[in-house]
């Protein structure tokens, strides 16, 4: 089976959220002797890519992009089996620190974005909700973070965001750390007010802007 097959075939899993048929794939793509971390980004992705595009356009919903990430994850598994440590480090897109900020108990949408930046390809640690400013900014220079990701879902709690930037500031780590913001009240024109690094109004714009941000 040719490289441009297997990666439709590993692409394809995702899209139908098929587990077997992810492994099935990710097994060939590896006899084959395709390189793993391009069997990810240029096919598994690249499934993701439209799991994303049709959750937020509301034709499928969360069960299913929980299907798909459990697919992924499963493909992931098998190609990087055989992989270093450094080997597996390069294969991820990022790291990203994700929570809802202080004061704000939603968590749903959250949990959204953190499943499908997972099934993405970066590394999400997710702290949960209504954390400390100072607990966000002390755990992303503990883990050494690419992305601080921020929910806000009530306008009283959308400082906790301009909150992060200057403490970030204040430790002297903002420019190793991007800032990717959201929630409901949160808009481009406040995150460009506050100097943070990018917006997203749902989840298949929150991976976009987390790939940028890491290229």
């Amino acid at each position: 089976m040719s490289k441009d097959n297997i990666l439709s075939k590993l692409q394809k899993s995702i899209e139908e959220f098929d587990a077997g048929l992810a492994e099935t794939a990710a097994k060939e793509a590896l006899a084959a002797g395709l390189d793993p971390i391009e069997a990810i980004q240029q096919g598994l992705s690249q499934g993701m890519n439209t799991i994303s595009e049709l959750f937020d356009e509301g034709e499928i919903f969360v069960p299913q992009i929980l299907l798909a990430a459990e697919a992924f994850e499963t493909a992931v598994n098998v190609l990087t089996s055989t992989l270093s440590v450094e080997e597996k480090n390069k294969a991820s897109l990022g790291k990203v620190l994700i929570h809802t900020v202080q004061g704000d108990i939603h968590d749903v949408g959250k949990n959204i974005v953190k499943t499908m930046l997972a099934a993405s390809g970066f590394e999400v640690i997710d702290l949960g909700r209504d954390i400390p400013v100072d607990e966000v900014v002390a755990k992303a220079k503990e883990l050494n973070v690419d992305i601080i990701a921020g929910s806000a879902l009530m306008t009283t709690t959308m400082p906790a965001q301009r909150d992060i930037l200057a403490a970030l500031e204040e430790d002297c780590i903002r420019g190793k750390v991007k800032c990717l913001f959201g929630g409901a009240p949160v808009t481009q024109e406040w995150v460009d007010q506050i100097g943070a690094d990018g917006y997203a109004e749902n989840a298949a714009e929150a991976i976009k802007q987390a790939r940028e941000l890491v290229s």
